[in-house]
């Protein structure tokens, strides 16, 4: 590769970092002028946590930047960003992952790696931001299923005390840390805009999918259409939940060992071909160039494929 080749490229790389950089910040402009605002006094807590409920979400809005132009449909799962709490638009996030993928393919060019691995380093660096949200989201919903027995604990003691479902849903939202405190408040605020307070429940099912939160939603709605002690319901669901995390804990103590054995099993394979590919391709080059190397790599794939879910089946044990 020509000198004139390697500026090239280096050039493009950080014209698209800066493109990037740019439409971010630019597209920050906004919020950091509201929370200025906010700091100075000219807009209450109250009506900017308002405008949140009712502001329409970025990728609704009619003004398109090139972007989002250019960004597919199926990279744009609107409650995969609402699960994570993630801020970015999608186009961004996409954007990133461009500029990711020309700097991989870039870095093996530069590195004096085999030009069929440019697909594979691309491919890899654009999945993750992507990977980046996915864990951001399974992380965001970890905490939320970890702070709702201590939720319903004080919101049941604020309904014993005399106070509304909506003011207890207030104190978790004063009281208790992120993420629970920023669904419970929304609630909260959604129901003072005159929001029906099952309809709240639901969304709130929507943006957080799990299971004791279901619970607790149809314990609710059962209430207010027959009566019953509700702070009762929740101190039982409340217990019923410590007690599932409990057994939780001891089956993956149990089970520890097994996906162990499966991470390195699944992982090795790849592994060693890695290093093999790097230090002497000339040794499996065979399994791509002829047709029983192909055939044994395609059952090796599958053969790979149906162990991991069998493992995944043998330490996957629902509580």
């Amino acid at each position: 590769m020509t000198p004139l080749m390697i500026s090239a490229l280096v050039f493009l790389a950080v014209a698209a970092l800066v493109g990037v950089a740019a439409v971010a910040f630019r597209e920050s402009t906004p919020q950091t002028a509201a929370r200025l605002d906010l700091l100075v006094g000219r807009r209450s807590r109250e009506a900017e946590k308002a405008q949140d409920i009712l502001r329409k979400q970025a990728f609704e809005s009619d003004k398109k930047n090139f972007l989002e132009t250019i960004t597919p449909k199926f990279l744009t799962p609107q409650k995969l960003f609402e699960q994570a709490d993630c801020h970015i638009k999608p186009s961004t996030l996409f954007g990133i992952g461009l500029l990711l993928a020309l700097l991989g393919a870039t870095a093996g060019i530069l590195l004096k790696a085999p030009l069929y691995l440019a697909p594979f380093n691309a491919l890899l660096m654009f999945s993750l931001p992507w990977i980046w949200l996915w864990n951001k989201r399974r992380v965001r919903l970890s905490k939320f299923a970890a702070q709702l027995p201590d939720a319903l604990e004080l919101v049941a003691r604020a309904l014993r005390a005399g106070h509304s479902l909506g003011a207890g849903m207030h104190v978790v939202a004063e009281e208790m840390p992120s993420p629970i405190a920023d669904e419970f408040g929304r609630v909260f605020e959604e129901q003072n805009l005159g929001i029906p307070i099952e309809d709240a429940l639901r969304s709130m099912c929507e943006r957080v999918p799990n299971l004791d939160l279901r619970f607790f939603v149809t314990s609710v709605a059962i209430q207010r259409q027959t009566g019953g002690d509700l702070a009762e319901i929740l101190d039982k669901i409340g217990y019923v939940i410590r007690e599932r995390f409990r057994i939780l804990g001891q089956v993956k103590a149990l089970t520890g060992e097994g996906r162990l054995s499966g991470v390195v099993l699944i992982a090795l394979p790849f592994a060693l071909f890695g290093f093999m590919l790097n230090s002497k391709p000339d040794y499996i080059e065979p399994l791509w160039t002829t047709d029983l190397g192909r055939k044994m790599s395609f059952a090796a794939l599958v053969a790979q494929i149906i162990g991991a879910l069998v493992i995944r089946k043998i330490v996957n044990i629902k509580v």
